[in-house]
């Protein structure tokens, strides 16, 4: 058996599915849920699948210990993933390694956030990536897992324990797991990814430390413009992070309201531009003591009276997931950070 944490090979003897995660419990390996035990032949075959990527990983936080591809291996393994998911984990990890993504700040913080992934391309199609009805939800193995496989990875490998270098005051069921892919099929737009540079043929995973998404419904509105209005209100918080406009945001829409929005005539730049000043928050909102945290420490100033909750309105990152209803979702995310992605290696 490998060692998640060190890479090494241990003998446990053999013990039945039940000891062992009593073990793994017992040494800070778990999550809470059950983990399959990552055997050297397990640990083995999903390296196989990464064959030729031999480019070093830089020091994970907060340990700075230097992952491999047998640590990682280890955790997906354990995270029940399929080796045929394992370089989707590995390119996961080296998103979070991004200095921009600013991995020590996101597991250090009290705040709740978790590594948001989204699969755009064909990876999507090749692995059953859930992009449709309930794809921040139960029931596709692939989501589950492989968003799972790196929160083990930040555990074992970054030492992100919670109450101890994880030091976020209650958390989030996201830190499960939080691992969903593009509805590019019912998307009006192009895809996420190519809006990067990409090319719609690539795979790519991108990661940004977000809190869960957060519902937004709007079952009566007719026009684009009306939706813009609903969900610029939504995003219009004074306690979330965004506040602090430093980072990116996710606005994820369902396909029928991305249907009306096309409909109407409604780009990606046009959309950013309305949901920008429709979710700025008007000074009144704010308490006189944050208003001096925001303008001394944050360096925030008030434009028209107003707090804008990204810096510019290409900050709003905008796609579109689910399926059938009128709902989207508003992706908050940590703050001082950026959306980082990563092409999967060819095969």
């Amino acid at each position: 058996m490998t060692d998640a944490d060190a890479s090494q090979t241990i003998d446990l003897g053999d013990l039945d599915p039940v000891q062992w995660n009593e073990y793994a419990l017992e040494q800070g390996w778990s999550d809470g849920f059950p983990l399959f035990a990552p055997t050297e032949e397990k640990v083995a075959r999903f390296v196989e699948m990464c064959r030729g990527d031999n480019e070093p990983f830089p020091p994970m936080s907060p340990r700075r210990v230097l992952p491999n591809l047998s640590s990682i291996a280890a955790n997906a393994v354990m995270a029940g993933c399929r080796a045929e998911y394992f370089p989707v984990v590995v390119s996961a990890v080296r998103a979070v390694l991004n200095p921009e993504y600013n991995l020590h700040g996101t597991l250090a913080t009290t705040h709740p956030c978790a590594p948001m992934l989204m699969l755009n391309g064909p990876v999507r199609r090749d692995l059953d990536i859930n992009c449709g009805s309930n794809c921040f939800g139960q029931g596709a193995r692939a989501n589950a897992t492989i968003g799972r496989a790196l929160q083990l990875t930040l555990l074992n490998v970054g030492g992100a324990k919670p109450g101890d270098m994880d030091r976020a005051t209650q958390g989030s069921p996201a830190k499960f797991t939080f691992c969903f892919g593009e509805n590019e099929e019912e998307s009006p737009w192009e895809p996420y990814h190519v809006r990067r540079g990409f090319e719609a043929g690539d795979s790519v995973v991108t990661a940004l430390p977000c809190e869960a998404p957060h519902n937004i419904i709007d079952n009566s509105s007719t026009s684009g413009e009306a939706i813009l209005v609903t969900v610029g209100g939504t995003i219009s918080q004074t306690g979330a992070n965004t506040i602090y406009a430093t980072a990116p945001y996710v606005v994820a829409f369902g396909p029928e309201h991305a249907a009306t929005l096309a409909r109407d005539g409604w780009t990606v730049p046009d959309m950013q531009e309305k949901l920008f000043h429709e979710s700025a928050v008007h000074v009144s909102r704010v308490s006189r003591e944050n208003q001096r945290n925001y303008e001394e420490e944050r360096q925030q100033s008030l434009v028209n009276d107003h707090y804008y909750l990204t810096r510019t309105p290409d900050d709003i990152q905008i796609v579109v997931a689910g399926g059938p209803g009128k709902h989207s979702a508003y992706i908050p995310t940590f703050g001082f950070t950026e959306a980082c992605s990563e092409r999967l290696p060819s095969r």
